[in-house]
């Protein structure tokens, strides 16, 4: 297949490309580069994707909706994977204007292309932080999300709104999937796990909100691009929904699907299996709860299974471990200050 993957030079876009290319399709990559965190990291991703043959790199913001469409006229995807969107749901505090672009504006034309070449199945990325105020667990598709705690997050369940609309209007399958704490090699350095191992082997302080005790349902990078894999041949047909669990709408060929490691872990546990693959102590800074936040995520992935008959799997031993050798190996020349490619 020709398929189209938005913020391919991102970290969970990376990886997808990647596993894309190698089981034989051509990847249409696209990122805007912006400069969120040190955009050597990107060019390093995506000169890693430019050495495969079936995958061609281009480099413009999701705003531009004329060069979307034009992009798309020309390279005929039959499929997309929107990821691409101003992510980090702390810096949506700071930036809220960013959001807006980036995951209302950008996503609106992707739905636009989209619907001018009519493809085959549109998978759209969405995140966990739409549950928001909800206080049952383990979080189900079907439960409510109308209490977003940032923009972010209402950003986020706006984009799956409108996209349910399009699929209603102009009959484009879409599935909207919803990430869980998503880690692995090539992360982003906003996220915990990064700041975490350049913070210990830097030896300065790592900092934990709500004193360290929080939850989170962790998924390893490589398990969520194989439940994505899955899901991208298992496009929504109205009429034909799969087991009770399943939330295909009645009026549209579109559903939304958690994805996530199904095994809550503590932080502090966290914190654990991170000092035991560097063989270093954290020396730790216990902060309050931080505005937006929340205490503890599970997610249900009974839907997912339904689908494709896989759930994620990889132990946060066996994650983290991944993910510190590869932070040794890239920068094994520095061990704090900016990102320099070893």
């Amino acid at each position: 297949m020709r398929i189209l993957v938005t913020g391919a030079a991102g970290f969970i876009g990376f990886h997808l490309a990647r596993r894309l290319l190698a089981d034989g399709h051509r990847v249409i990559g696209l990122d805007g580069m912006t400069p969120y965190y040190d955009v050597r990291l990107k060019e390093a991703r995506c000169a890693a994707l430019c050495q495969s043959e079936g995958f061609s790199a281009h480099n413009f913001m999701l705003e531009d909706a004329e060069a979307l469409s034009r992009l798309v006229r020309e390279t005929g995807p039959e499929a997309i994977v929107h990821l691409a969107a101003q992510a980090g749901v702390r810096y949506s505090l700071e930036n809220p204007r960013a959001y807006i672009d980036s995951n209302l504006v950008g996503s609106f034309n992707v739905l636009e292309a989209a619907k001018e070449q009519a493809v085959g199945h549109l998978v759209l990325a969405s995140t966990s932080s739409v549950y928001g105020g909800n206080e049952r667990l383990p979080f189900r598709e079907r439960d409510k999300a109308d209490l977003p705690l940032t923009l972010y997050a209402a950003t986020k369940k706006a984009t799956e709104e409108m996209s349910h609309a399009y699929s209603h209007l102009w009959g484009v399958p879409t599935t909207a999937v919803r990430f869980f704490t998503v880690y692995g090699p090539w992360g982003r350095p906003d996220m915990a796990l990064f700041k975490f191992v350049r913070a210990i082997l830097a030896d300065e302080p790592i900092e934990l909100f709500n004193g360290g005790e929080m939850e989170r349902d962790f998924t390893y990078v490589e398990d969520l691009v194989e439940a994505i894999t899955r899901l991208l041949g298992r496009p929504p047909v109205m009429g034909e929904p799969t087991g009770q669990a399943d939330t295909l709408s009645p009026v549209a060929p579109w559903r939304v699907v958690n994805i996530a490691g199904d095994h809550p872990t503590l932080l502090l546990d966290y914190v654990a299996e991170i000092e035991r693959a560097l063989g270093r102590q954290a020396r730790r800074r216990l902060l309050p709860m931080q505005v937006g936040d929340v205490p503890r995520t599970r997610s249900d992935t009974t839907l997912l299974h339904a689908l494709t008959g896989y759930r994620p799997s990889t132990p946060i031993r066996v994650g983290v471990k991944a993910f510190c050798d590869w932070y040794l190996d890239y920068h094994a020349h520095r061990l704090s200050g900016a990102l320099e490619p070893a």
